[in-house]
């Protein structure tokens, strides 16, 4: 993508790269840009910190899913703006900017795939790449109105992507249209088994008690609808010790993961953080062994129990986030409790059991998209897929798109 038409400041301007198509296939004639911590031959993979850039070497190969999807006949036509060093839900880079929200100029299109979000919902890309360790896919997803999958961990391939937090870390991808997500999703997930429709729609009702009324039932009518697709629909619990338990227990792993990974690089660095990534990685660099070695139990035990709640045939439906996009300019106070916590909270569970979730634009609230999401057993990947091309085969459009 040229930096100079980049209206939506999606792109990454330090480190731009782009490939041509290496074969043909279901992807052919269509565009991707991927996010900036996939590798890219010849080029430095930014993490979306400029320090990271600048003491790193130009990667030797691509990453595997870049050279899958451009075997199949894509073109990559850029690398989209992260959040820094993947550690925010905000889509708002303390270096880079935030890339805009075609919903609204004065909104976040989400973290950390903010750019990847943000150029699928102006039409700038037919899909784009991004990844998902504690949400990262599924909220940008949410806030710009788009399709995005969490993937089962370790369905597909991470060679070529920067370490994060390895036990949570997922690829996934953004599209508005379900029929070229799912020839995507036969490219990256190329061995899924067919499982036929879902028996049984779970509804979260813990995780429903976390949004407030109006959104919930903002709600109403597509939880009809993917009702619609079952036999059955039943109310559930996830948690029976709580959701911001099971939070807890997630930011415990994940920051001690963190540190395993960026602990040295940052105290030899010592790079410039922006707001709450500083404070997140001090504060992995303090997780000790006995509060790890509990979480870690604990995670166990949650692992056990979603495992007997979700059966074979069962897709469960829970929020993606708490409320649509947040303003920009938003204190960081308030997007680190009313935003940041509370969507982690909804999204936590996927993370901890290493299921697959898909966000479905299905609802708005004043005039924002308002996300939706299904979960269902590892390696499901591909019939949630198939679900949301049954139930949302177009995600909407923003106004100033669909008038253009």
């Amino acid at each position: 993508m040229n930096a100079t038409h980049d209206s939506i400041k999606a792109f990454c301007r330090d480190n731009p790269a782009a490939l041509a198509p290496a074969g043909e296939g279901a992807l052919s004639g269509l565009r991707f840009a991927a996010k900036d911590v996939f590798e890219i031959a010849g080029t430095r993979t930014g993490f979306g910190q400029p320090q990271w850039l600048a003491s790193h070497p130009p990667a030797d190969t691509n990453a595997d899913c870049i050279d899958r999807l451009l075997a199949a006949g894509g073109e990559l036509v850029g690398r989209t703006i992260s959040d820094e060093l993947c550690y925010s839900l905000t889509g708002d880079n303390v270096h880079y900017g935030a890339p805009r929200n075609s919903w609204g100029l004065d909104r976040l299109s989400g973290g950390s795939s903010s750019g990847s979000a943000a150029a699928v919902c102006a039409g700038q890309v037919d899909f784009a790449l991004g990844t998902d360790c504690g949400g990262s896919v599924r909220v940008p997803s949410s806030y710009c109105g788009l399709l995005g999958l969490r993937t089962t961990h370790g369905r597909v391939a991470t060679r070529g992507l920067l370490r994060f937090a390895s036990q949570f870390d997922c690829i996934g991808w953004f599209a508005r249209d379900a029929h070229i997500f799912e020839q995507v999703g036969r490219v990256l997930l190329p061995a899924a088994r067919e499982q036929g429709a879902f028996k049984r729609l779970l509804i979260a009702t813990d995780a429903f008690d976390v949004v407030d009324t109006e959104v919930a039932d903002a709600f109403a009518p597509a939880l009809e609808t993917l009702g619609a697709q079952t036999d059955e629909v039943q109310e559930i619990r996830l948690a029976d010790d709580g959701l911001d338990r099971w939070f807890e227990t997630f930011r415990i792993i994940q920051a001690a993961d963190v540190w395993d990974a960026l602990g040295d690089w940052v105290t030899q660095t010592r790079p410039t953080l922006g707001p709450g990534v500083r404070e997140r990685i001090a504060q992995a660099a303090r997780i000790d062994a006995a509060e790890l070695r509990h979480a870690q139990a604990h995670r166990v035990e949650i692992i056990a129990r979603l495992d007997r709640l979700i059966g074979e045939d069962d897709v469960v439906v829970l929020p993606t986030t708490p409320r649509p996009a947040p303003p920009r300019g938003a204190s960081d106070a308030v997007l680190e409790t009313t935003y940041r916590s509370q969507a982690m909270s909804l999204l936590c569970s996927a993370g901890l059991a290493g299921l697959p979730q898909m966000n479905l634009p299905l609802a708005m609230k004043d005039g924002l998209p308002l996300g939706l999401s299904i979960m269902t057993r590892r390696n499901g990947d591909m019939r949630l897929i198939e679900l949301a091309g049954r139930v949302c085969p177009q995600a909407p459009v923003p106004p100033d798109l669909a008038l253009a």
